[in-house]
């Protein structure tokens, strides 16, 4: 495995997340249990709020995890993993910690992730044939991370690790737009 580095207090949770589940040998078992409870997130704008607030106390943010948690029925290392974040009033650095963490399951596992934007959901046909594309580039299993910003107007960004290919309609007019101007 190359090694692979997460930086930051987000960092340093996700890489002792990720170490404490590969020792134990539950790395798919925490995996599964960070997407649910990033799921339970985008559902929720409370959910929000209380992860991202500084209003909230610790022990405010502990009590609301904890109800959380035995409903959605997280535990383990993801539940205590959860709790002492809260406790530790970090909270607000979930969501980082959650991406650090799947990009070290991602290079433990040998994966590649292609973080990739696109104006409108793409098609299933589409994402296969992207899917495709981007493993014969690369040369391996290429995980495509989707997210959708109607922004880009049209086309996509596609971003695997520091390489960023943005053939969005938004980049090309703005480009056409400072084109014009030097020509004035």
């Amino acid at each position: 495995m190359a090694e692979t580095y997460v930086s930051g207090v987000a960092g340093r949770y996700a890489t002792a997340l990720f170490e404490l589940a590969r020792d134990a040998g539950a790395v798919d078992a925490v995996k599964a249990d960070l997407a649910r409870f990033t799921a339970l997130i985008a559902e929720s704008d409370d959910l929000k709020r209380l992860v991202r607030s500084p209003v909230f106390t610790s022990e405010e943010q502990e009590r609301a995890i904890a109800a959380l948690l035995d409903k959605a029925g997280i535990g383990g290392l993801a539940g205590n993993f959860f709790k002492t974040v809260a406790a530790n009033r970090r909270l607000f650095t979930v969501e980082a910690i959650i991406r650090g963490f799947d990009a070290l399951v991602a290079a433990y596992k040998g994966e590649v992730v292609a973080e990739v934007t696109v104006a409108q959901p793409l098609s299933e046909a589409h994402a296969a044939t992207l899917k495709e594309a981007l493993d014969a580039l690369t040369g391996k299993d290429v995980k495509l991370a989707v997210e959708v910003d109607p922004s880009l107007l049209g086309g996509l960004k596609v971003k695997i690790g520091s390489k960023l290919v943005d053939a969005s309609l938004k980049t090309k007019l703005n480009s056409i737009r400072h084109a014009m101007k030097e020509v004035r």
